[in-house]
């Protein structure tokens, strides 16, 4: 039973945890890093009125991508090995490239965690929150806008702090250097001077008073909750993520209310995932109020510390003895 691991090769211990969690399911995982194709790795399609085959040619030897038992979708960097030799065609190889192997991995006929179709779904935020909202799941109020006007607008309807985000990993690379830009308070300057909304939109959102922040990993049909006290450090009051690396051993054991836990379920179902991870805020006055969803969430540090069982319950669903959501029903 082959399981194919599609990663990159500057991963975390993570795909090695489910590679050796498979081993006792007498299942081997196939580690299939992005990045090194096309440049190291080869990959054929051949297609005929009867049949088709599909091969990846690895340092290990050839795989037969027909004969998969599944495939887990964690990272993609195809083509982040081609040359910079390549001048003005490097935009079209590194295309290319990322078309073929999307397009290799949605056409396999094995179970997948998780479909591209699902994945990419997922990544709406605006499609998140209405549904959440649907389930039975408290949001916080927010607005997407380029609108300078309806901006202002809306900070006069939530009659207290905003706070504004990117809905997306939004880096600028400065010399070679990564400036990640993380959520911030909007100040009255700020609501004066949103002139660069005409260059990119940006989220707004009422300002959560925050106890405890939690991060909710789904496996199939298995939520495992951690919690921390993000209020404990100052650089980490606004967005933990900038003090991710302190808290790495802050995290502990957290129970969801299971009105909040059906919920969830229920939206990882409609998207057709098998696996996210979801972040809430439980404010001072006991509401547990939904943020947003990742399809391709981290959860390296929670397997390590509490040690929630998320490597072994990824395992299962690959090999299909824990319950699997079908894709199609979403």
């Amino acid at each position: 039973m082959n399981v194919l691991l599609v990663t990159r090769s500057d991963d975390n211990e993570s795909v090695e945890l489910v590679r050796h969690a498979l081993k006792k399911h007498r299942a081997k995982g196939v580690r299939f890093d992005t990045d090194h194709y096309p440049t190291s790795v080869g990959l054929s399609t051949e297609v005929t009125r009867t049949r088709t085959k599909r091969v990846l040619h690895t340092a290990d030897g050839p795989v037969d991508l027909e004969k998969l038992h599944a495939i887990w979708y964690r990272r993609f960097l195809a083509g982040g090995r081609l040359p910079d030799s390549l001048g003005d065609m490097r935009a079209a190889c590194l295309d290319e490239s990322r078309r073929q192997l999307y397009g290799t991995i949605a056409a396999c006929r094995c179970f997948q965690l998780d479909t591209l179709r699902a994945v990419r779904r997922c990544d709406h935020k605006e499609l998140q929150l209405r549904k959440a909202r649907e389930f039975g799941l408290d949001i916080p109020q927010t607005l997407f806008s380029n609108f300078p006007e309806d901006v202002r607008r809306f900070a006069q309807r939530v009659k207290g702090p905003i706070i504004t985000k990117m809905q997306h990993s939004f880096a600028i690379w400065r010399e070679g250097v990564e400036n990640v830009v993380f959520t911030n308070t909007l100040s009255p300057d700020d609501l004066e001077n949103l002139e660069g909304l005409a260059l990119s939109p940006m989220t707004f959102q009422e300002k959560l008073e925050k106890r405890i922040e939690l991060r909710a990993t789904v496996v199939g049909n298995r939520v495992f909750t951690a919690a921390v006290d993000s209020q404990a450090l100052d650089g980490a009051k606004l967005d933990w993520r900038k003090e991710g690396m302190t808290l790495l051993d802050a995290w502990w054991k957290y129970e969801l209310p299971r009105p909040v836990e059906r919920g969830l379920l229920k939206l990882t179902k409609w998207f057709g995932l098998n696996y996210a991870a979801a972040d809430f805020v439980v404010t001072p006055d006991g509401r547990t109020v939904f943020l947003e969803i990742n399809a391709g969430g981290e959860f390296y540090w929670l397997q390590r510390h509490p040690g929630l069982p998320i490597v072994e319950a990824l395992a299962e669903v690959l090999v299909g003895t824990a319950k699997r959501v079908d894709p199609g029903e979403a």
